[in-house]
């Protein structure tokens, strides 16, 4: 499988830097490392040479004669033969005394042993690789006397062979060190990735799962952390596009029955009518009545889930205007009276005297009142009561709509505005009236409030806020 996704970006940004950081501190270490070490040797011949002083004092009767007597003693009893090679040279620069019993060449040519006589501190240094290829350390301390003749020098030479091999194998042990941290973190930081990509990938299947329709597709939570919070996110999401889907599907349902009633009553009706079997011009009137009324049925049902499209898309756009609500109450309330009368149900209304404007749309807001007041009446048996009431408090009129019918359970009473939603499948409608006139109280800038009893009754209030005054020039 390719490597790619939160895992090639781990690999090129957190472990690439990872492997940069811990090869900048390898080589850190190991220049530090052979700095040491070298350093250490430098000192410990450096302190060789400073005790020359007290082996050739520079006084002003010192001779060559006296340099080669002092410098035979001092090699021959030179303590640290086994750790570096002394070797003395006069005047003439010719080696003649060695602690190794053999004498160099006398055409060498050492660099420290030309920097040596040509410095004012009469100390030369060199390292490198001697005449048959072995890196050393040489340092040489030329001698004076006191009235500034040079009679002699003496020269320390240190193999570092064993010091570079040191250096190597601690070298090598800070790189066995920092591979073992870069596998450790790869191996740490694998886990932790997998314990990311792993579920995200999960994640993205019950996704596509979710996206063709199982919504009872569900992922596990296999950790309580954010990742466990976006799984739980995801199977939320499911559940409600679940319930959703439902919902969806009853209302469809719920629509198409709605819609065949009607056309079914149109079609017989008008079947009759054409075939001239009825000579009856009564029955004939009320076939036509019966066509009529289910039309505007239909036309209703038609005209609401076009509202419904409108509201959803943000395309219903309102014809504001200083109202007087009061005149739409009423004549919404009148539309009802026949109706209430003949299912004998009494349609209570107290119009108020006066009541200030508001800012709206009177068809829009007739709309509301005669839905709401549809509802009542549907959901309220015969021998119930409708009560309209209307006031005005604290800048917005309260228009209450209340019913003595079955109510609604409390189970379903948070649900009653949601679109698509019915509490009591029974009854007819399509299940988007109260979202409908929710959405159309909100653009007014006001509420829509339910409070119900089951088997005692409902009451909805809607509150539209008064129009402000505005002043005339």
């Amino acid at each position: 499988m390719l490597v790619r996704g939160i895992t090639k970006r781990w690999l090129l940004n957190s472990l690439g830097m990872i492997l940069v950081t811990l090869v900048a501190i390898e080589l850190v270490l190991a220049v530090f490392v052979h700095e040491f070490f070298y350093n250490g040797v430098q000192q410990a011949v450096s302190a060789k040479v400073t005790s020359l002083v007290n082996v050739f004092p520079g006084y002003r009767e010192d001779s060559e004669k006296d340099f080669v007597t002092k410098a035979k003693m001092y090699i021959s009893d030179f303590e640290d033969k086994n750790l570096m090679e002394v070797v003395a040279f006069n005047s003439s620069n010719e080696p003649i005394f060695t602690s190794t019993g053999f004498l160099p060449a006398s055409n060498f040519e050492m660099t420290d042993y030309a920097m040596a006589q040509e410095s004012a501190s009469h100390i030369g240094l060199f390292v490198g690789r001697n005449s048959s290829g072995e890196n050393v350390m040489a340092t040489t301390k030329a001698i004076y006397t006191a009235d500034g003749e040079y009679i002699g020098s003496i020269r320390y030479i240190v193999s570092l062979r064993s010091v570079d091999s040191t250096i190597f194998w601690l070298i090598i042990g800070c790189v066995v060190i920092g591979l073992a941290i870069l596998l450790f973190v790869i191996m740490s930081s694998s886990y932790f990735i997998n314990s990311i990509v792993n579920p995200i990938r999960e994640i993205g299947k019950t996704a596509r799962k979710i996206a063709l329709g199982d919504f009872n597709a569900r992922i596990n939570k296999p950790y309580d952390d954010e990742v466990g919070e976006l799984c739980d996110t995801v199977n939320y999401m499911a559940r409600k596009l679940g319930e959703a889907e439902k919902v969806k599907n009853e209302f469809i349902s719920s629509i198409s029955h709605e819609l065949r009633t009607p056309l079914t009553a149109i079609k017989g009706w008008a079947e009759t009518i054409e075939l001239g079997e009825e000579t009856d011009s009564e029955m004939n009137k009320r076939g036509l009545k019966v066509i009529i009324h289910e039309a505007e049925r239909l036309c209703g049902l038609v005209e609401e889930l076009l509202d419904f499209s409108r509201l959803q898309c943000g395309k219903m756009v309102l014809s504001l205007e200083r109202i007087d609500i009061l005149a739409e109450i009423s004549e919404a309330v009148y539309m009802f009276k026949d109706r209430a009368a003949s299912e004998s149900k009494d349609l209570i209304y107290a119009e108020p005297p006066i009541l200030s404007p508001v800012l709206g749309d009177k068809n829009r807001l007739r709309q509301v009142f005669i839905n709401v007041i549809d509802n009542a009446l549907k959901y309220t048996a015969s021998g119930g009561t409708v009560t309209v009431k209307v006031k005005e408090a604290a800048g917005y009129i309260y228009i209450s709509v209340s019913d003595t019918g079955c109510g609604i359970p409390a189970e379903h009473l948070p649900h009653v505005k949601d679109k698509f939603y019915k509490a009591n499948t029974a009854q007819k409608g399509s299940g988007i009236g109260l979202a409908v006139v929710d959405e159309l109280v909100q653009l007014h800038s006001g509420s829509l409030d339910i409070a119900s009893e089951e088997n005692v009754g409902t009451v909805v209030t809607i509150a539209i806020p008064i129009a402000k005054a505005t002043s005339e020039s």
